[in-house]
């Protein structure tokens, strides 16, 4: 992927200087001068090399690439798209599991997605299967219907009964393939038309941005603050982009573990409902609750609520929840459907069983007190440094010491052993990125080598190279 010093002559070319841009790159596109994977100037550098501002530039790259010359990839660059097309994702939505990583590479420590330890898991799914064995029927040849899941949506209520979700039911709860996957239908519910828009947190979850991909939807980021989306620039958004929902994590904001306060909830819903917004609150990493109203308590007619079993229980489930606004739990249900007919019978069996044994809620606890005692080692180990954290979450965020810069730290991190998460891999737009990395709890690993694996990165974030590298 060769990069390129292009510098167009916009004088050719008619119509604001931002069109004149974009005409200028599809005609050197056309012509072979920028041929397929050719790397493109930073938008900064060419607004200099060519006289305009860094907003014409971007405008201009953002036009191309929603007509599919050119397409962006977070931390790289922008380049000219392959002209063949492309059939599916570009990317994987995950890496390999930290157990893989320590099959593949013994020595190497991955602190990159949080996982959770192991509390008693395994056993408590074997020996509710082995229960299950001796009860298997007919009903499992038949494909699941949309009654089927009654009992344990009901289940489901109490289960989220902790949360100050405001009054829900059964009716409101569709089940779906983890988290992931009730993003997707939730997108497929809100949006409408060739080219919607979404709002979402200028550092976000990638899956938000893998599932708008999968919709035709274009991501607009929406400036962070200490308490998450600031609601005057998700309102500012709104004015100048017609979107249709806003994706949030209020409760721990993926990576940076902010939490919204409840004046902060309040002003995010005025928005919501001044531009008519639908809000999709990501609650899956679920740290413990203080009574403070969810977005789906404050808003009930237009929230989305989304939780799962993977950062409380295991991922390997693939069982997530959404909470529909009022009204609309039917019409999800057929979106669930008309992706995958229903959860498979095994899946569901398990946890309703798990959860009216009420062996879901011990094995919660004992997730919550095995990360508490890993954030402990963290805390301990990092604490003199700039930090974020969560009691409850399943992972930290570290703000760069003065001599560090995120992208060189994680490569002498990798080169001692330990893999984590730079925040330019949240990042929706370049250059917004904070000089900070996420470090997830280590679930996988022992407590010994977690507390070890601390210690090393202490040492690293004390002792900053003598000379930034870029």
């Amino acid at each position: 992927m060769p990069d390129t010093t292009w510098r167009p002559d916009l004088t050719q070319f008619q119509g604001p200087k931002y069109m004149a841009l974009s005409h200028a790159l599809r005609d050197a596109v056309r012509r072979g001068i920028l041929p397929e994977g050719t790397r493109l100037p930073p938008v900064r550098d060419l607004a200099w090399a060519i006289g305009v501002t860094p907003g014409t530039v971007a405008r201009a790259y953002q036009i191309a690439t929603q007509d599919g010359l050119l397409e962006a990839a977070v931390g790289r660059g922008t380049f000219v798209a392959s002209r063949t097309p492309q059939l599916g994702p570009s990317e994987p939505l995950h890496t390999e599991t930290a157990r893989i990583t320590a099959e593949r590479v013994p020595n190497l420590l991955d602190l990159r997605s949080p996982e959770l330890p192991e509390v008693g898991q395994a056993a408590a799914f074997a020996a509710a299967f082995r229960a299950m064995a001796d009860e298997i029927g007919p009903e499992y040849l038949d494909y699941p219907g949309l009654r089927m899941d009654q009992p344990l949506r009901a289940a489901m209520v109490q289960w989220l009964a902790d949360r100050p979700l405001g009054e829900i039911g059964p009716e409101d709860i569709v089940l779906t393939n983890g988290g992931q996957s009730a993003i997707t239908i939730i997108l497929q519910c809100c949006l409408r038309g060739d080219r919607p828009v979404i709002f979402a947190e200028e550092l976000a979850y990638p899956g938000f941005r893998h599932a708008a991909r999968l919709n035709r939807a274009e991501v607009v980021p929406v400036a962070l603050d200490g308490q998450g989306m600031r609601a005057d620039a998700l309102d500012l958004a709104c004015r100048r982009h017609p979107g249709r929902i806003v994706c949030l994590t209020p409760e721990a904001q993926n990576p940076t573990t902010a939490r919204m306060t409840p004046e902060r909830r309040a002003e995010i819903v005025a928005v919501a409902r001044m531009h008519d917004l639908q809000i999709l609150e990501d609650d899956c990493y679920s740290p413990a609750h203080d009574g403070t109203p969810a977005l789906r308590a404050a808003a009930p007619e237009r929230t989305w609520h989304v939780t799962s079993l993977s950062k409380s229980l295991a991922a390997g489930l693939r069982f997530g929840v959404v909470v529909a606004p009022a009204g609309r739990g039917e019409a999800a249900r057929l979106a669930a459907q008309h992706n995958y007919f229903g959860l498979p019978r095994p899946v569901t069996d398990l946890v309703l069983r798990l959860m009216q044994s009420g062996e879901a809620q011990r094995l919660r606890q004992a997730v919550r007190a095995a990360l508490a005692r890993r954030l402990e080692i963290a805390l301990n180990a990092l604490g003199r440094h700039d930090i974020s954290w969560q009691r409850g979450l399943s992972f930290i965020w570290v703000r760069m010491p003065s001599g560090w810069r995120a992208s060189s730290f994680g490569r002498e991190a990798e080169a001692a052993g330990i893999l984590i998460r730079q925040a330019d891999e949240y990042a929706l737009s370049e250059g917004r990125a904070p000089n900070a990395v996420r470090i997830a709890l280590a679930g996988s690993a022992s407590e010994d080598r977690f507390a070890a694996a601390m210690q090393r990165l202490a040492g690293l974030l004390d002792n900053p190279p003598r000379e930034l590298s870029v």
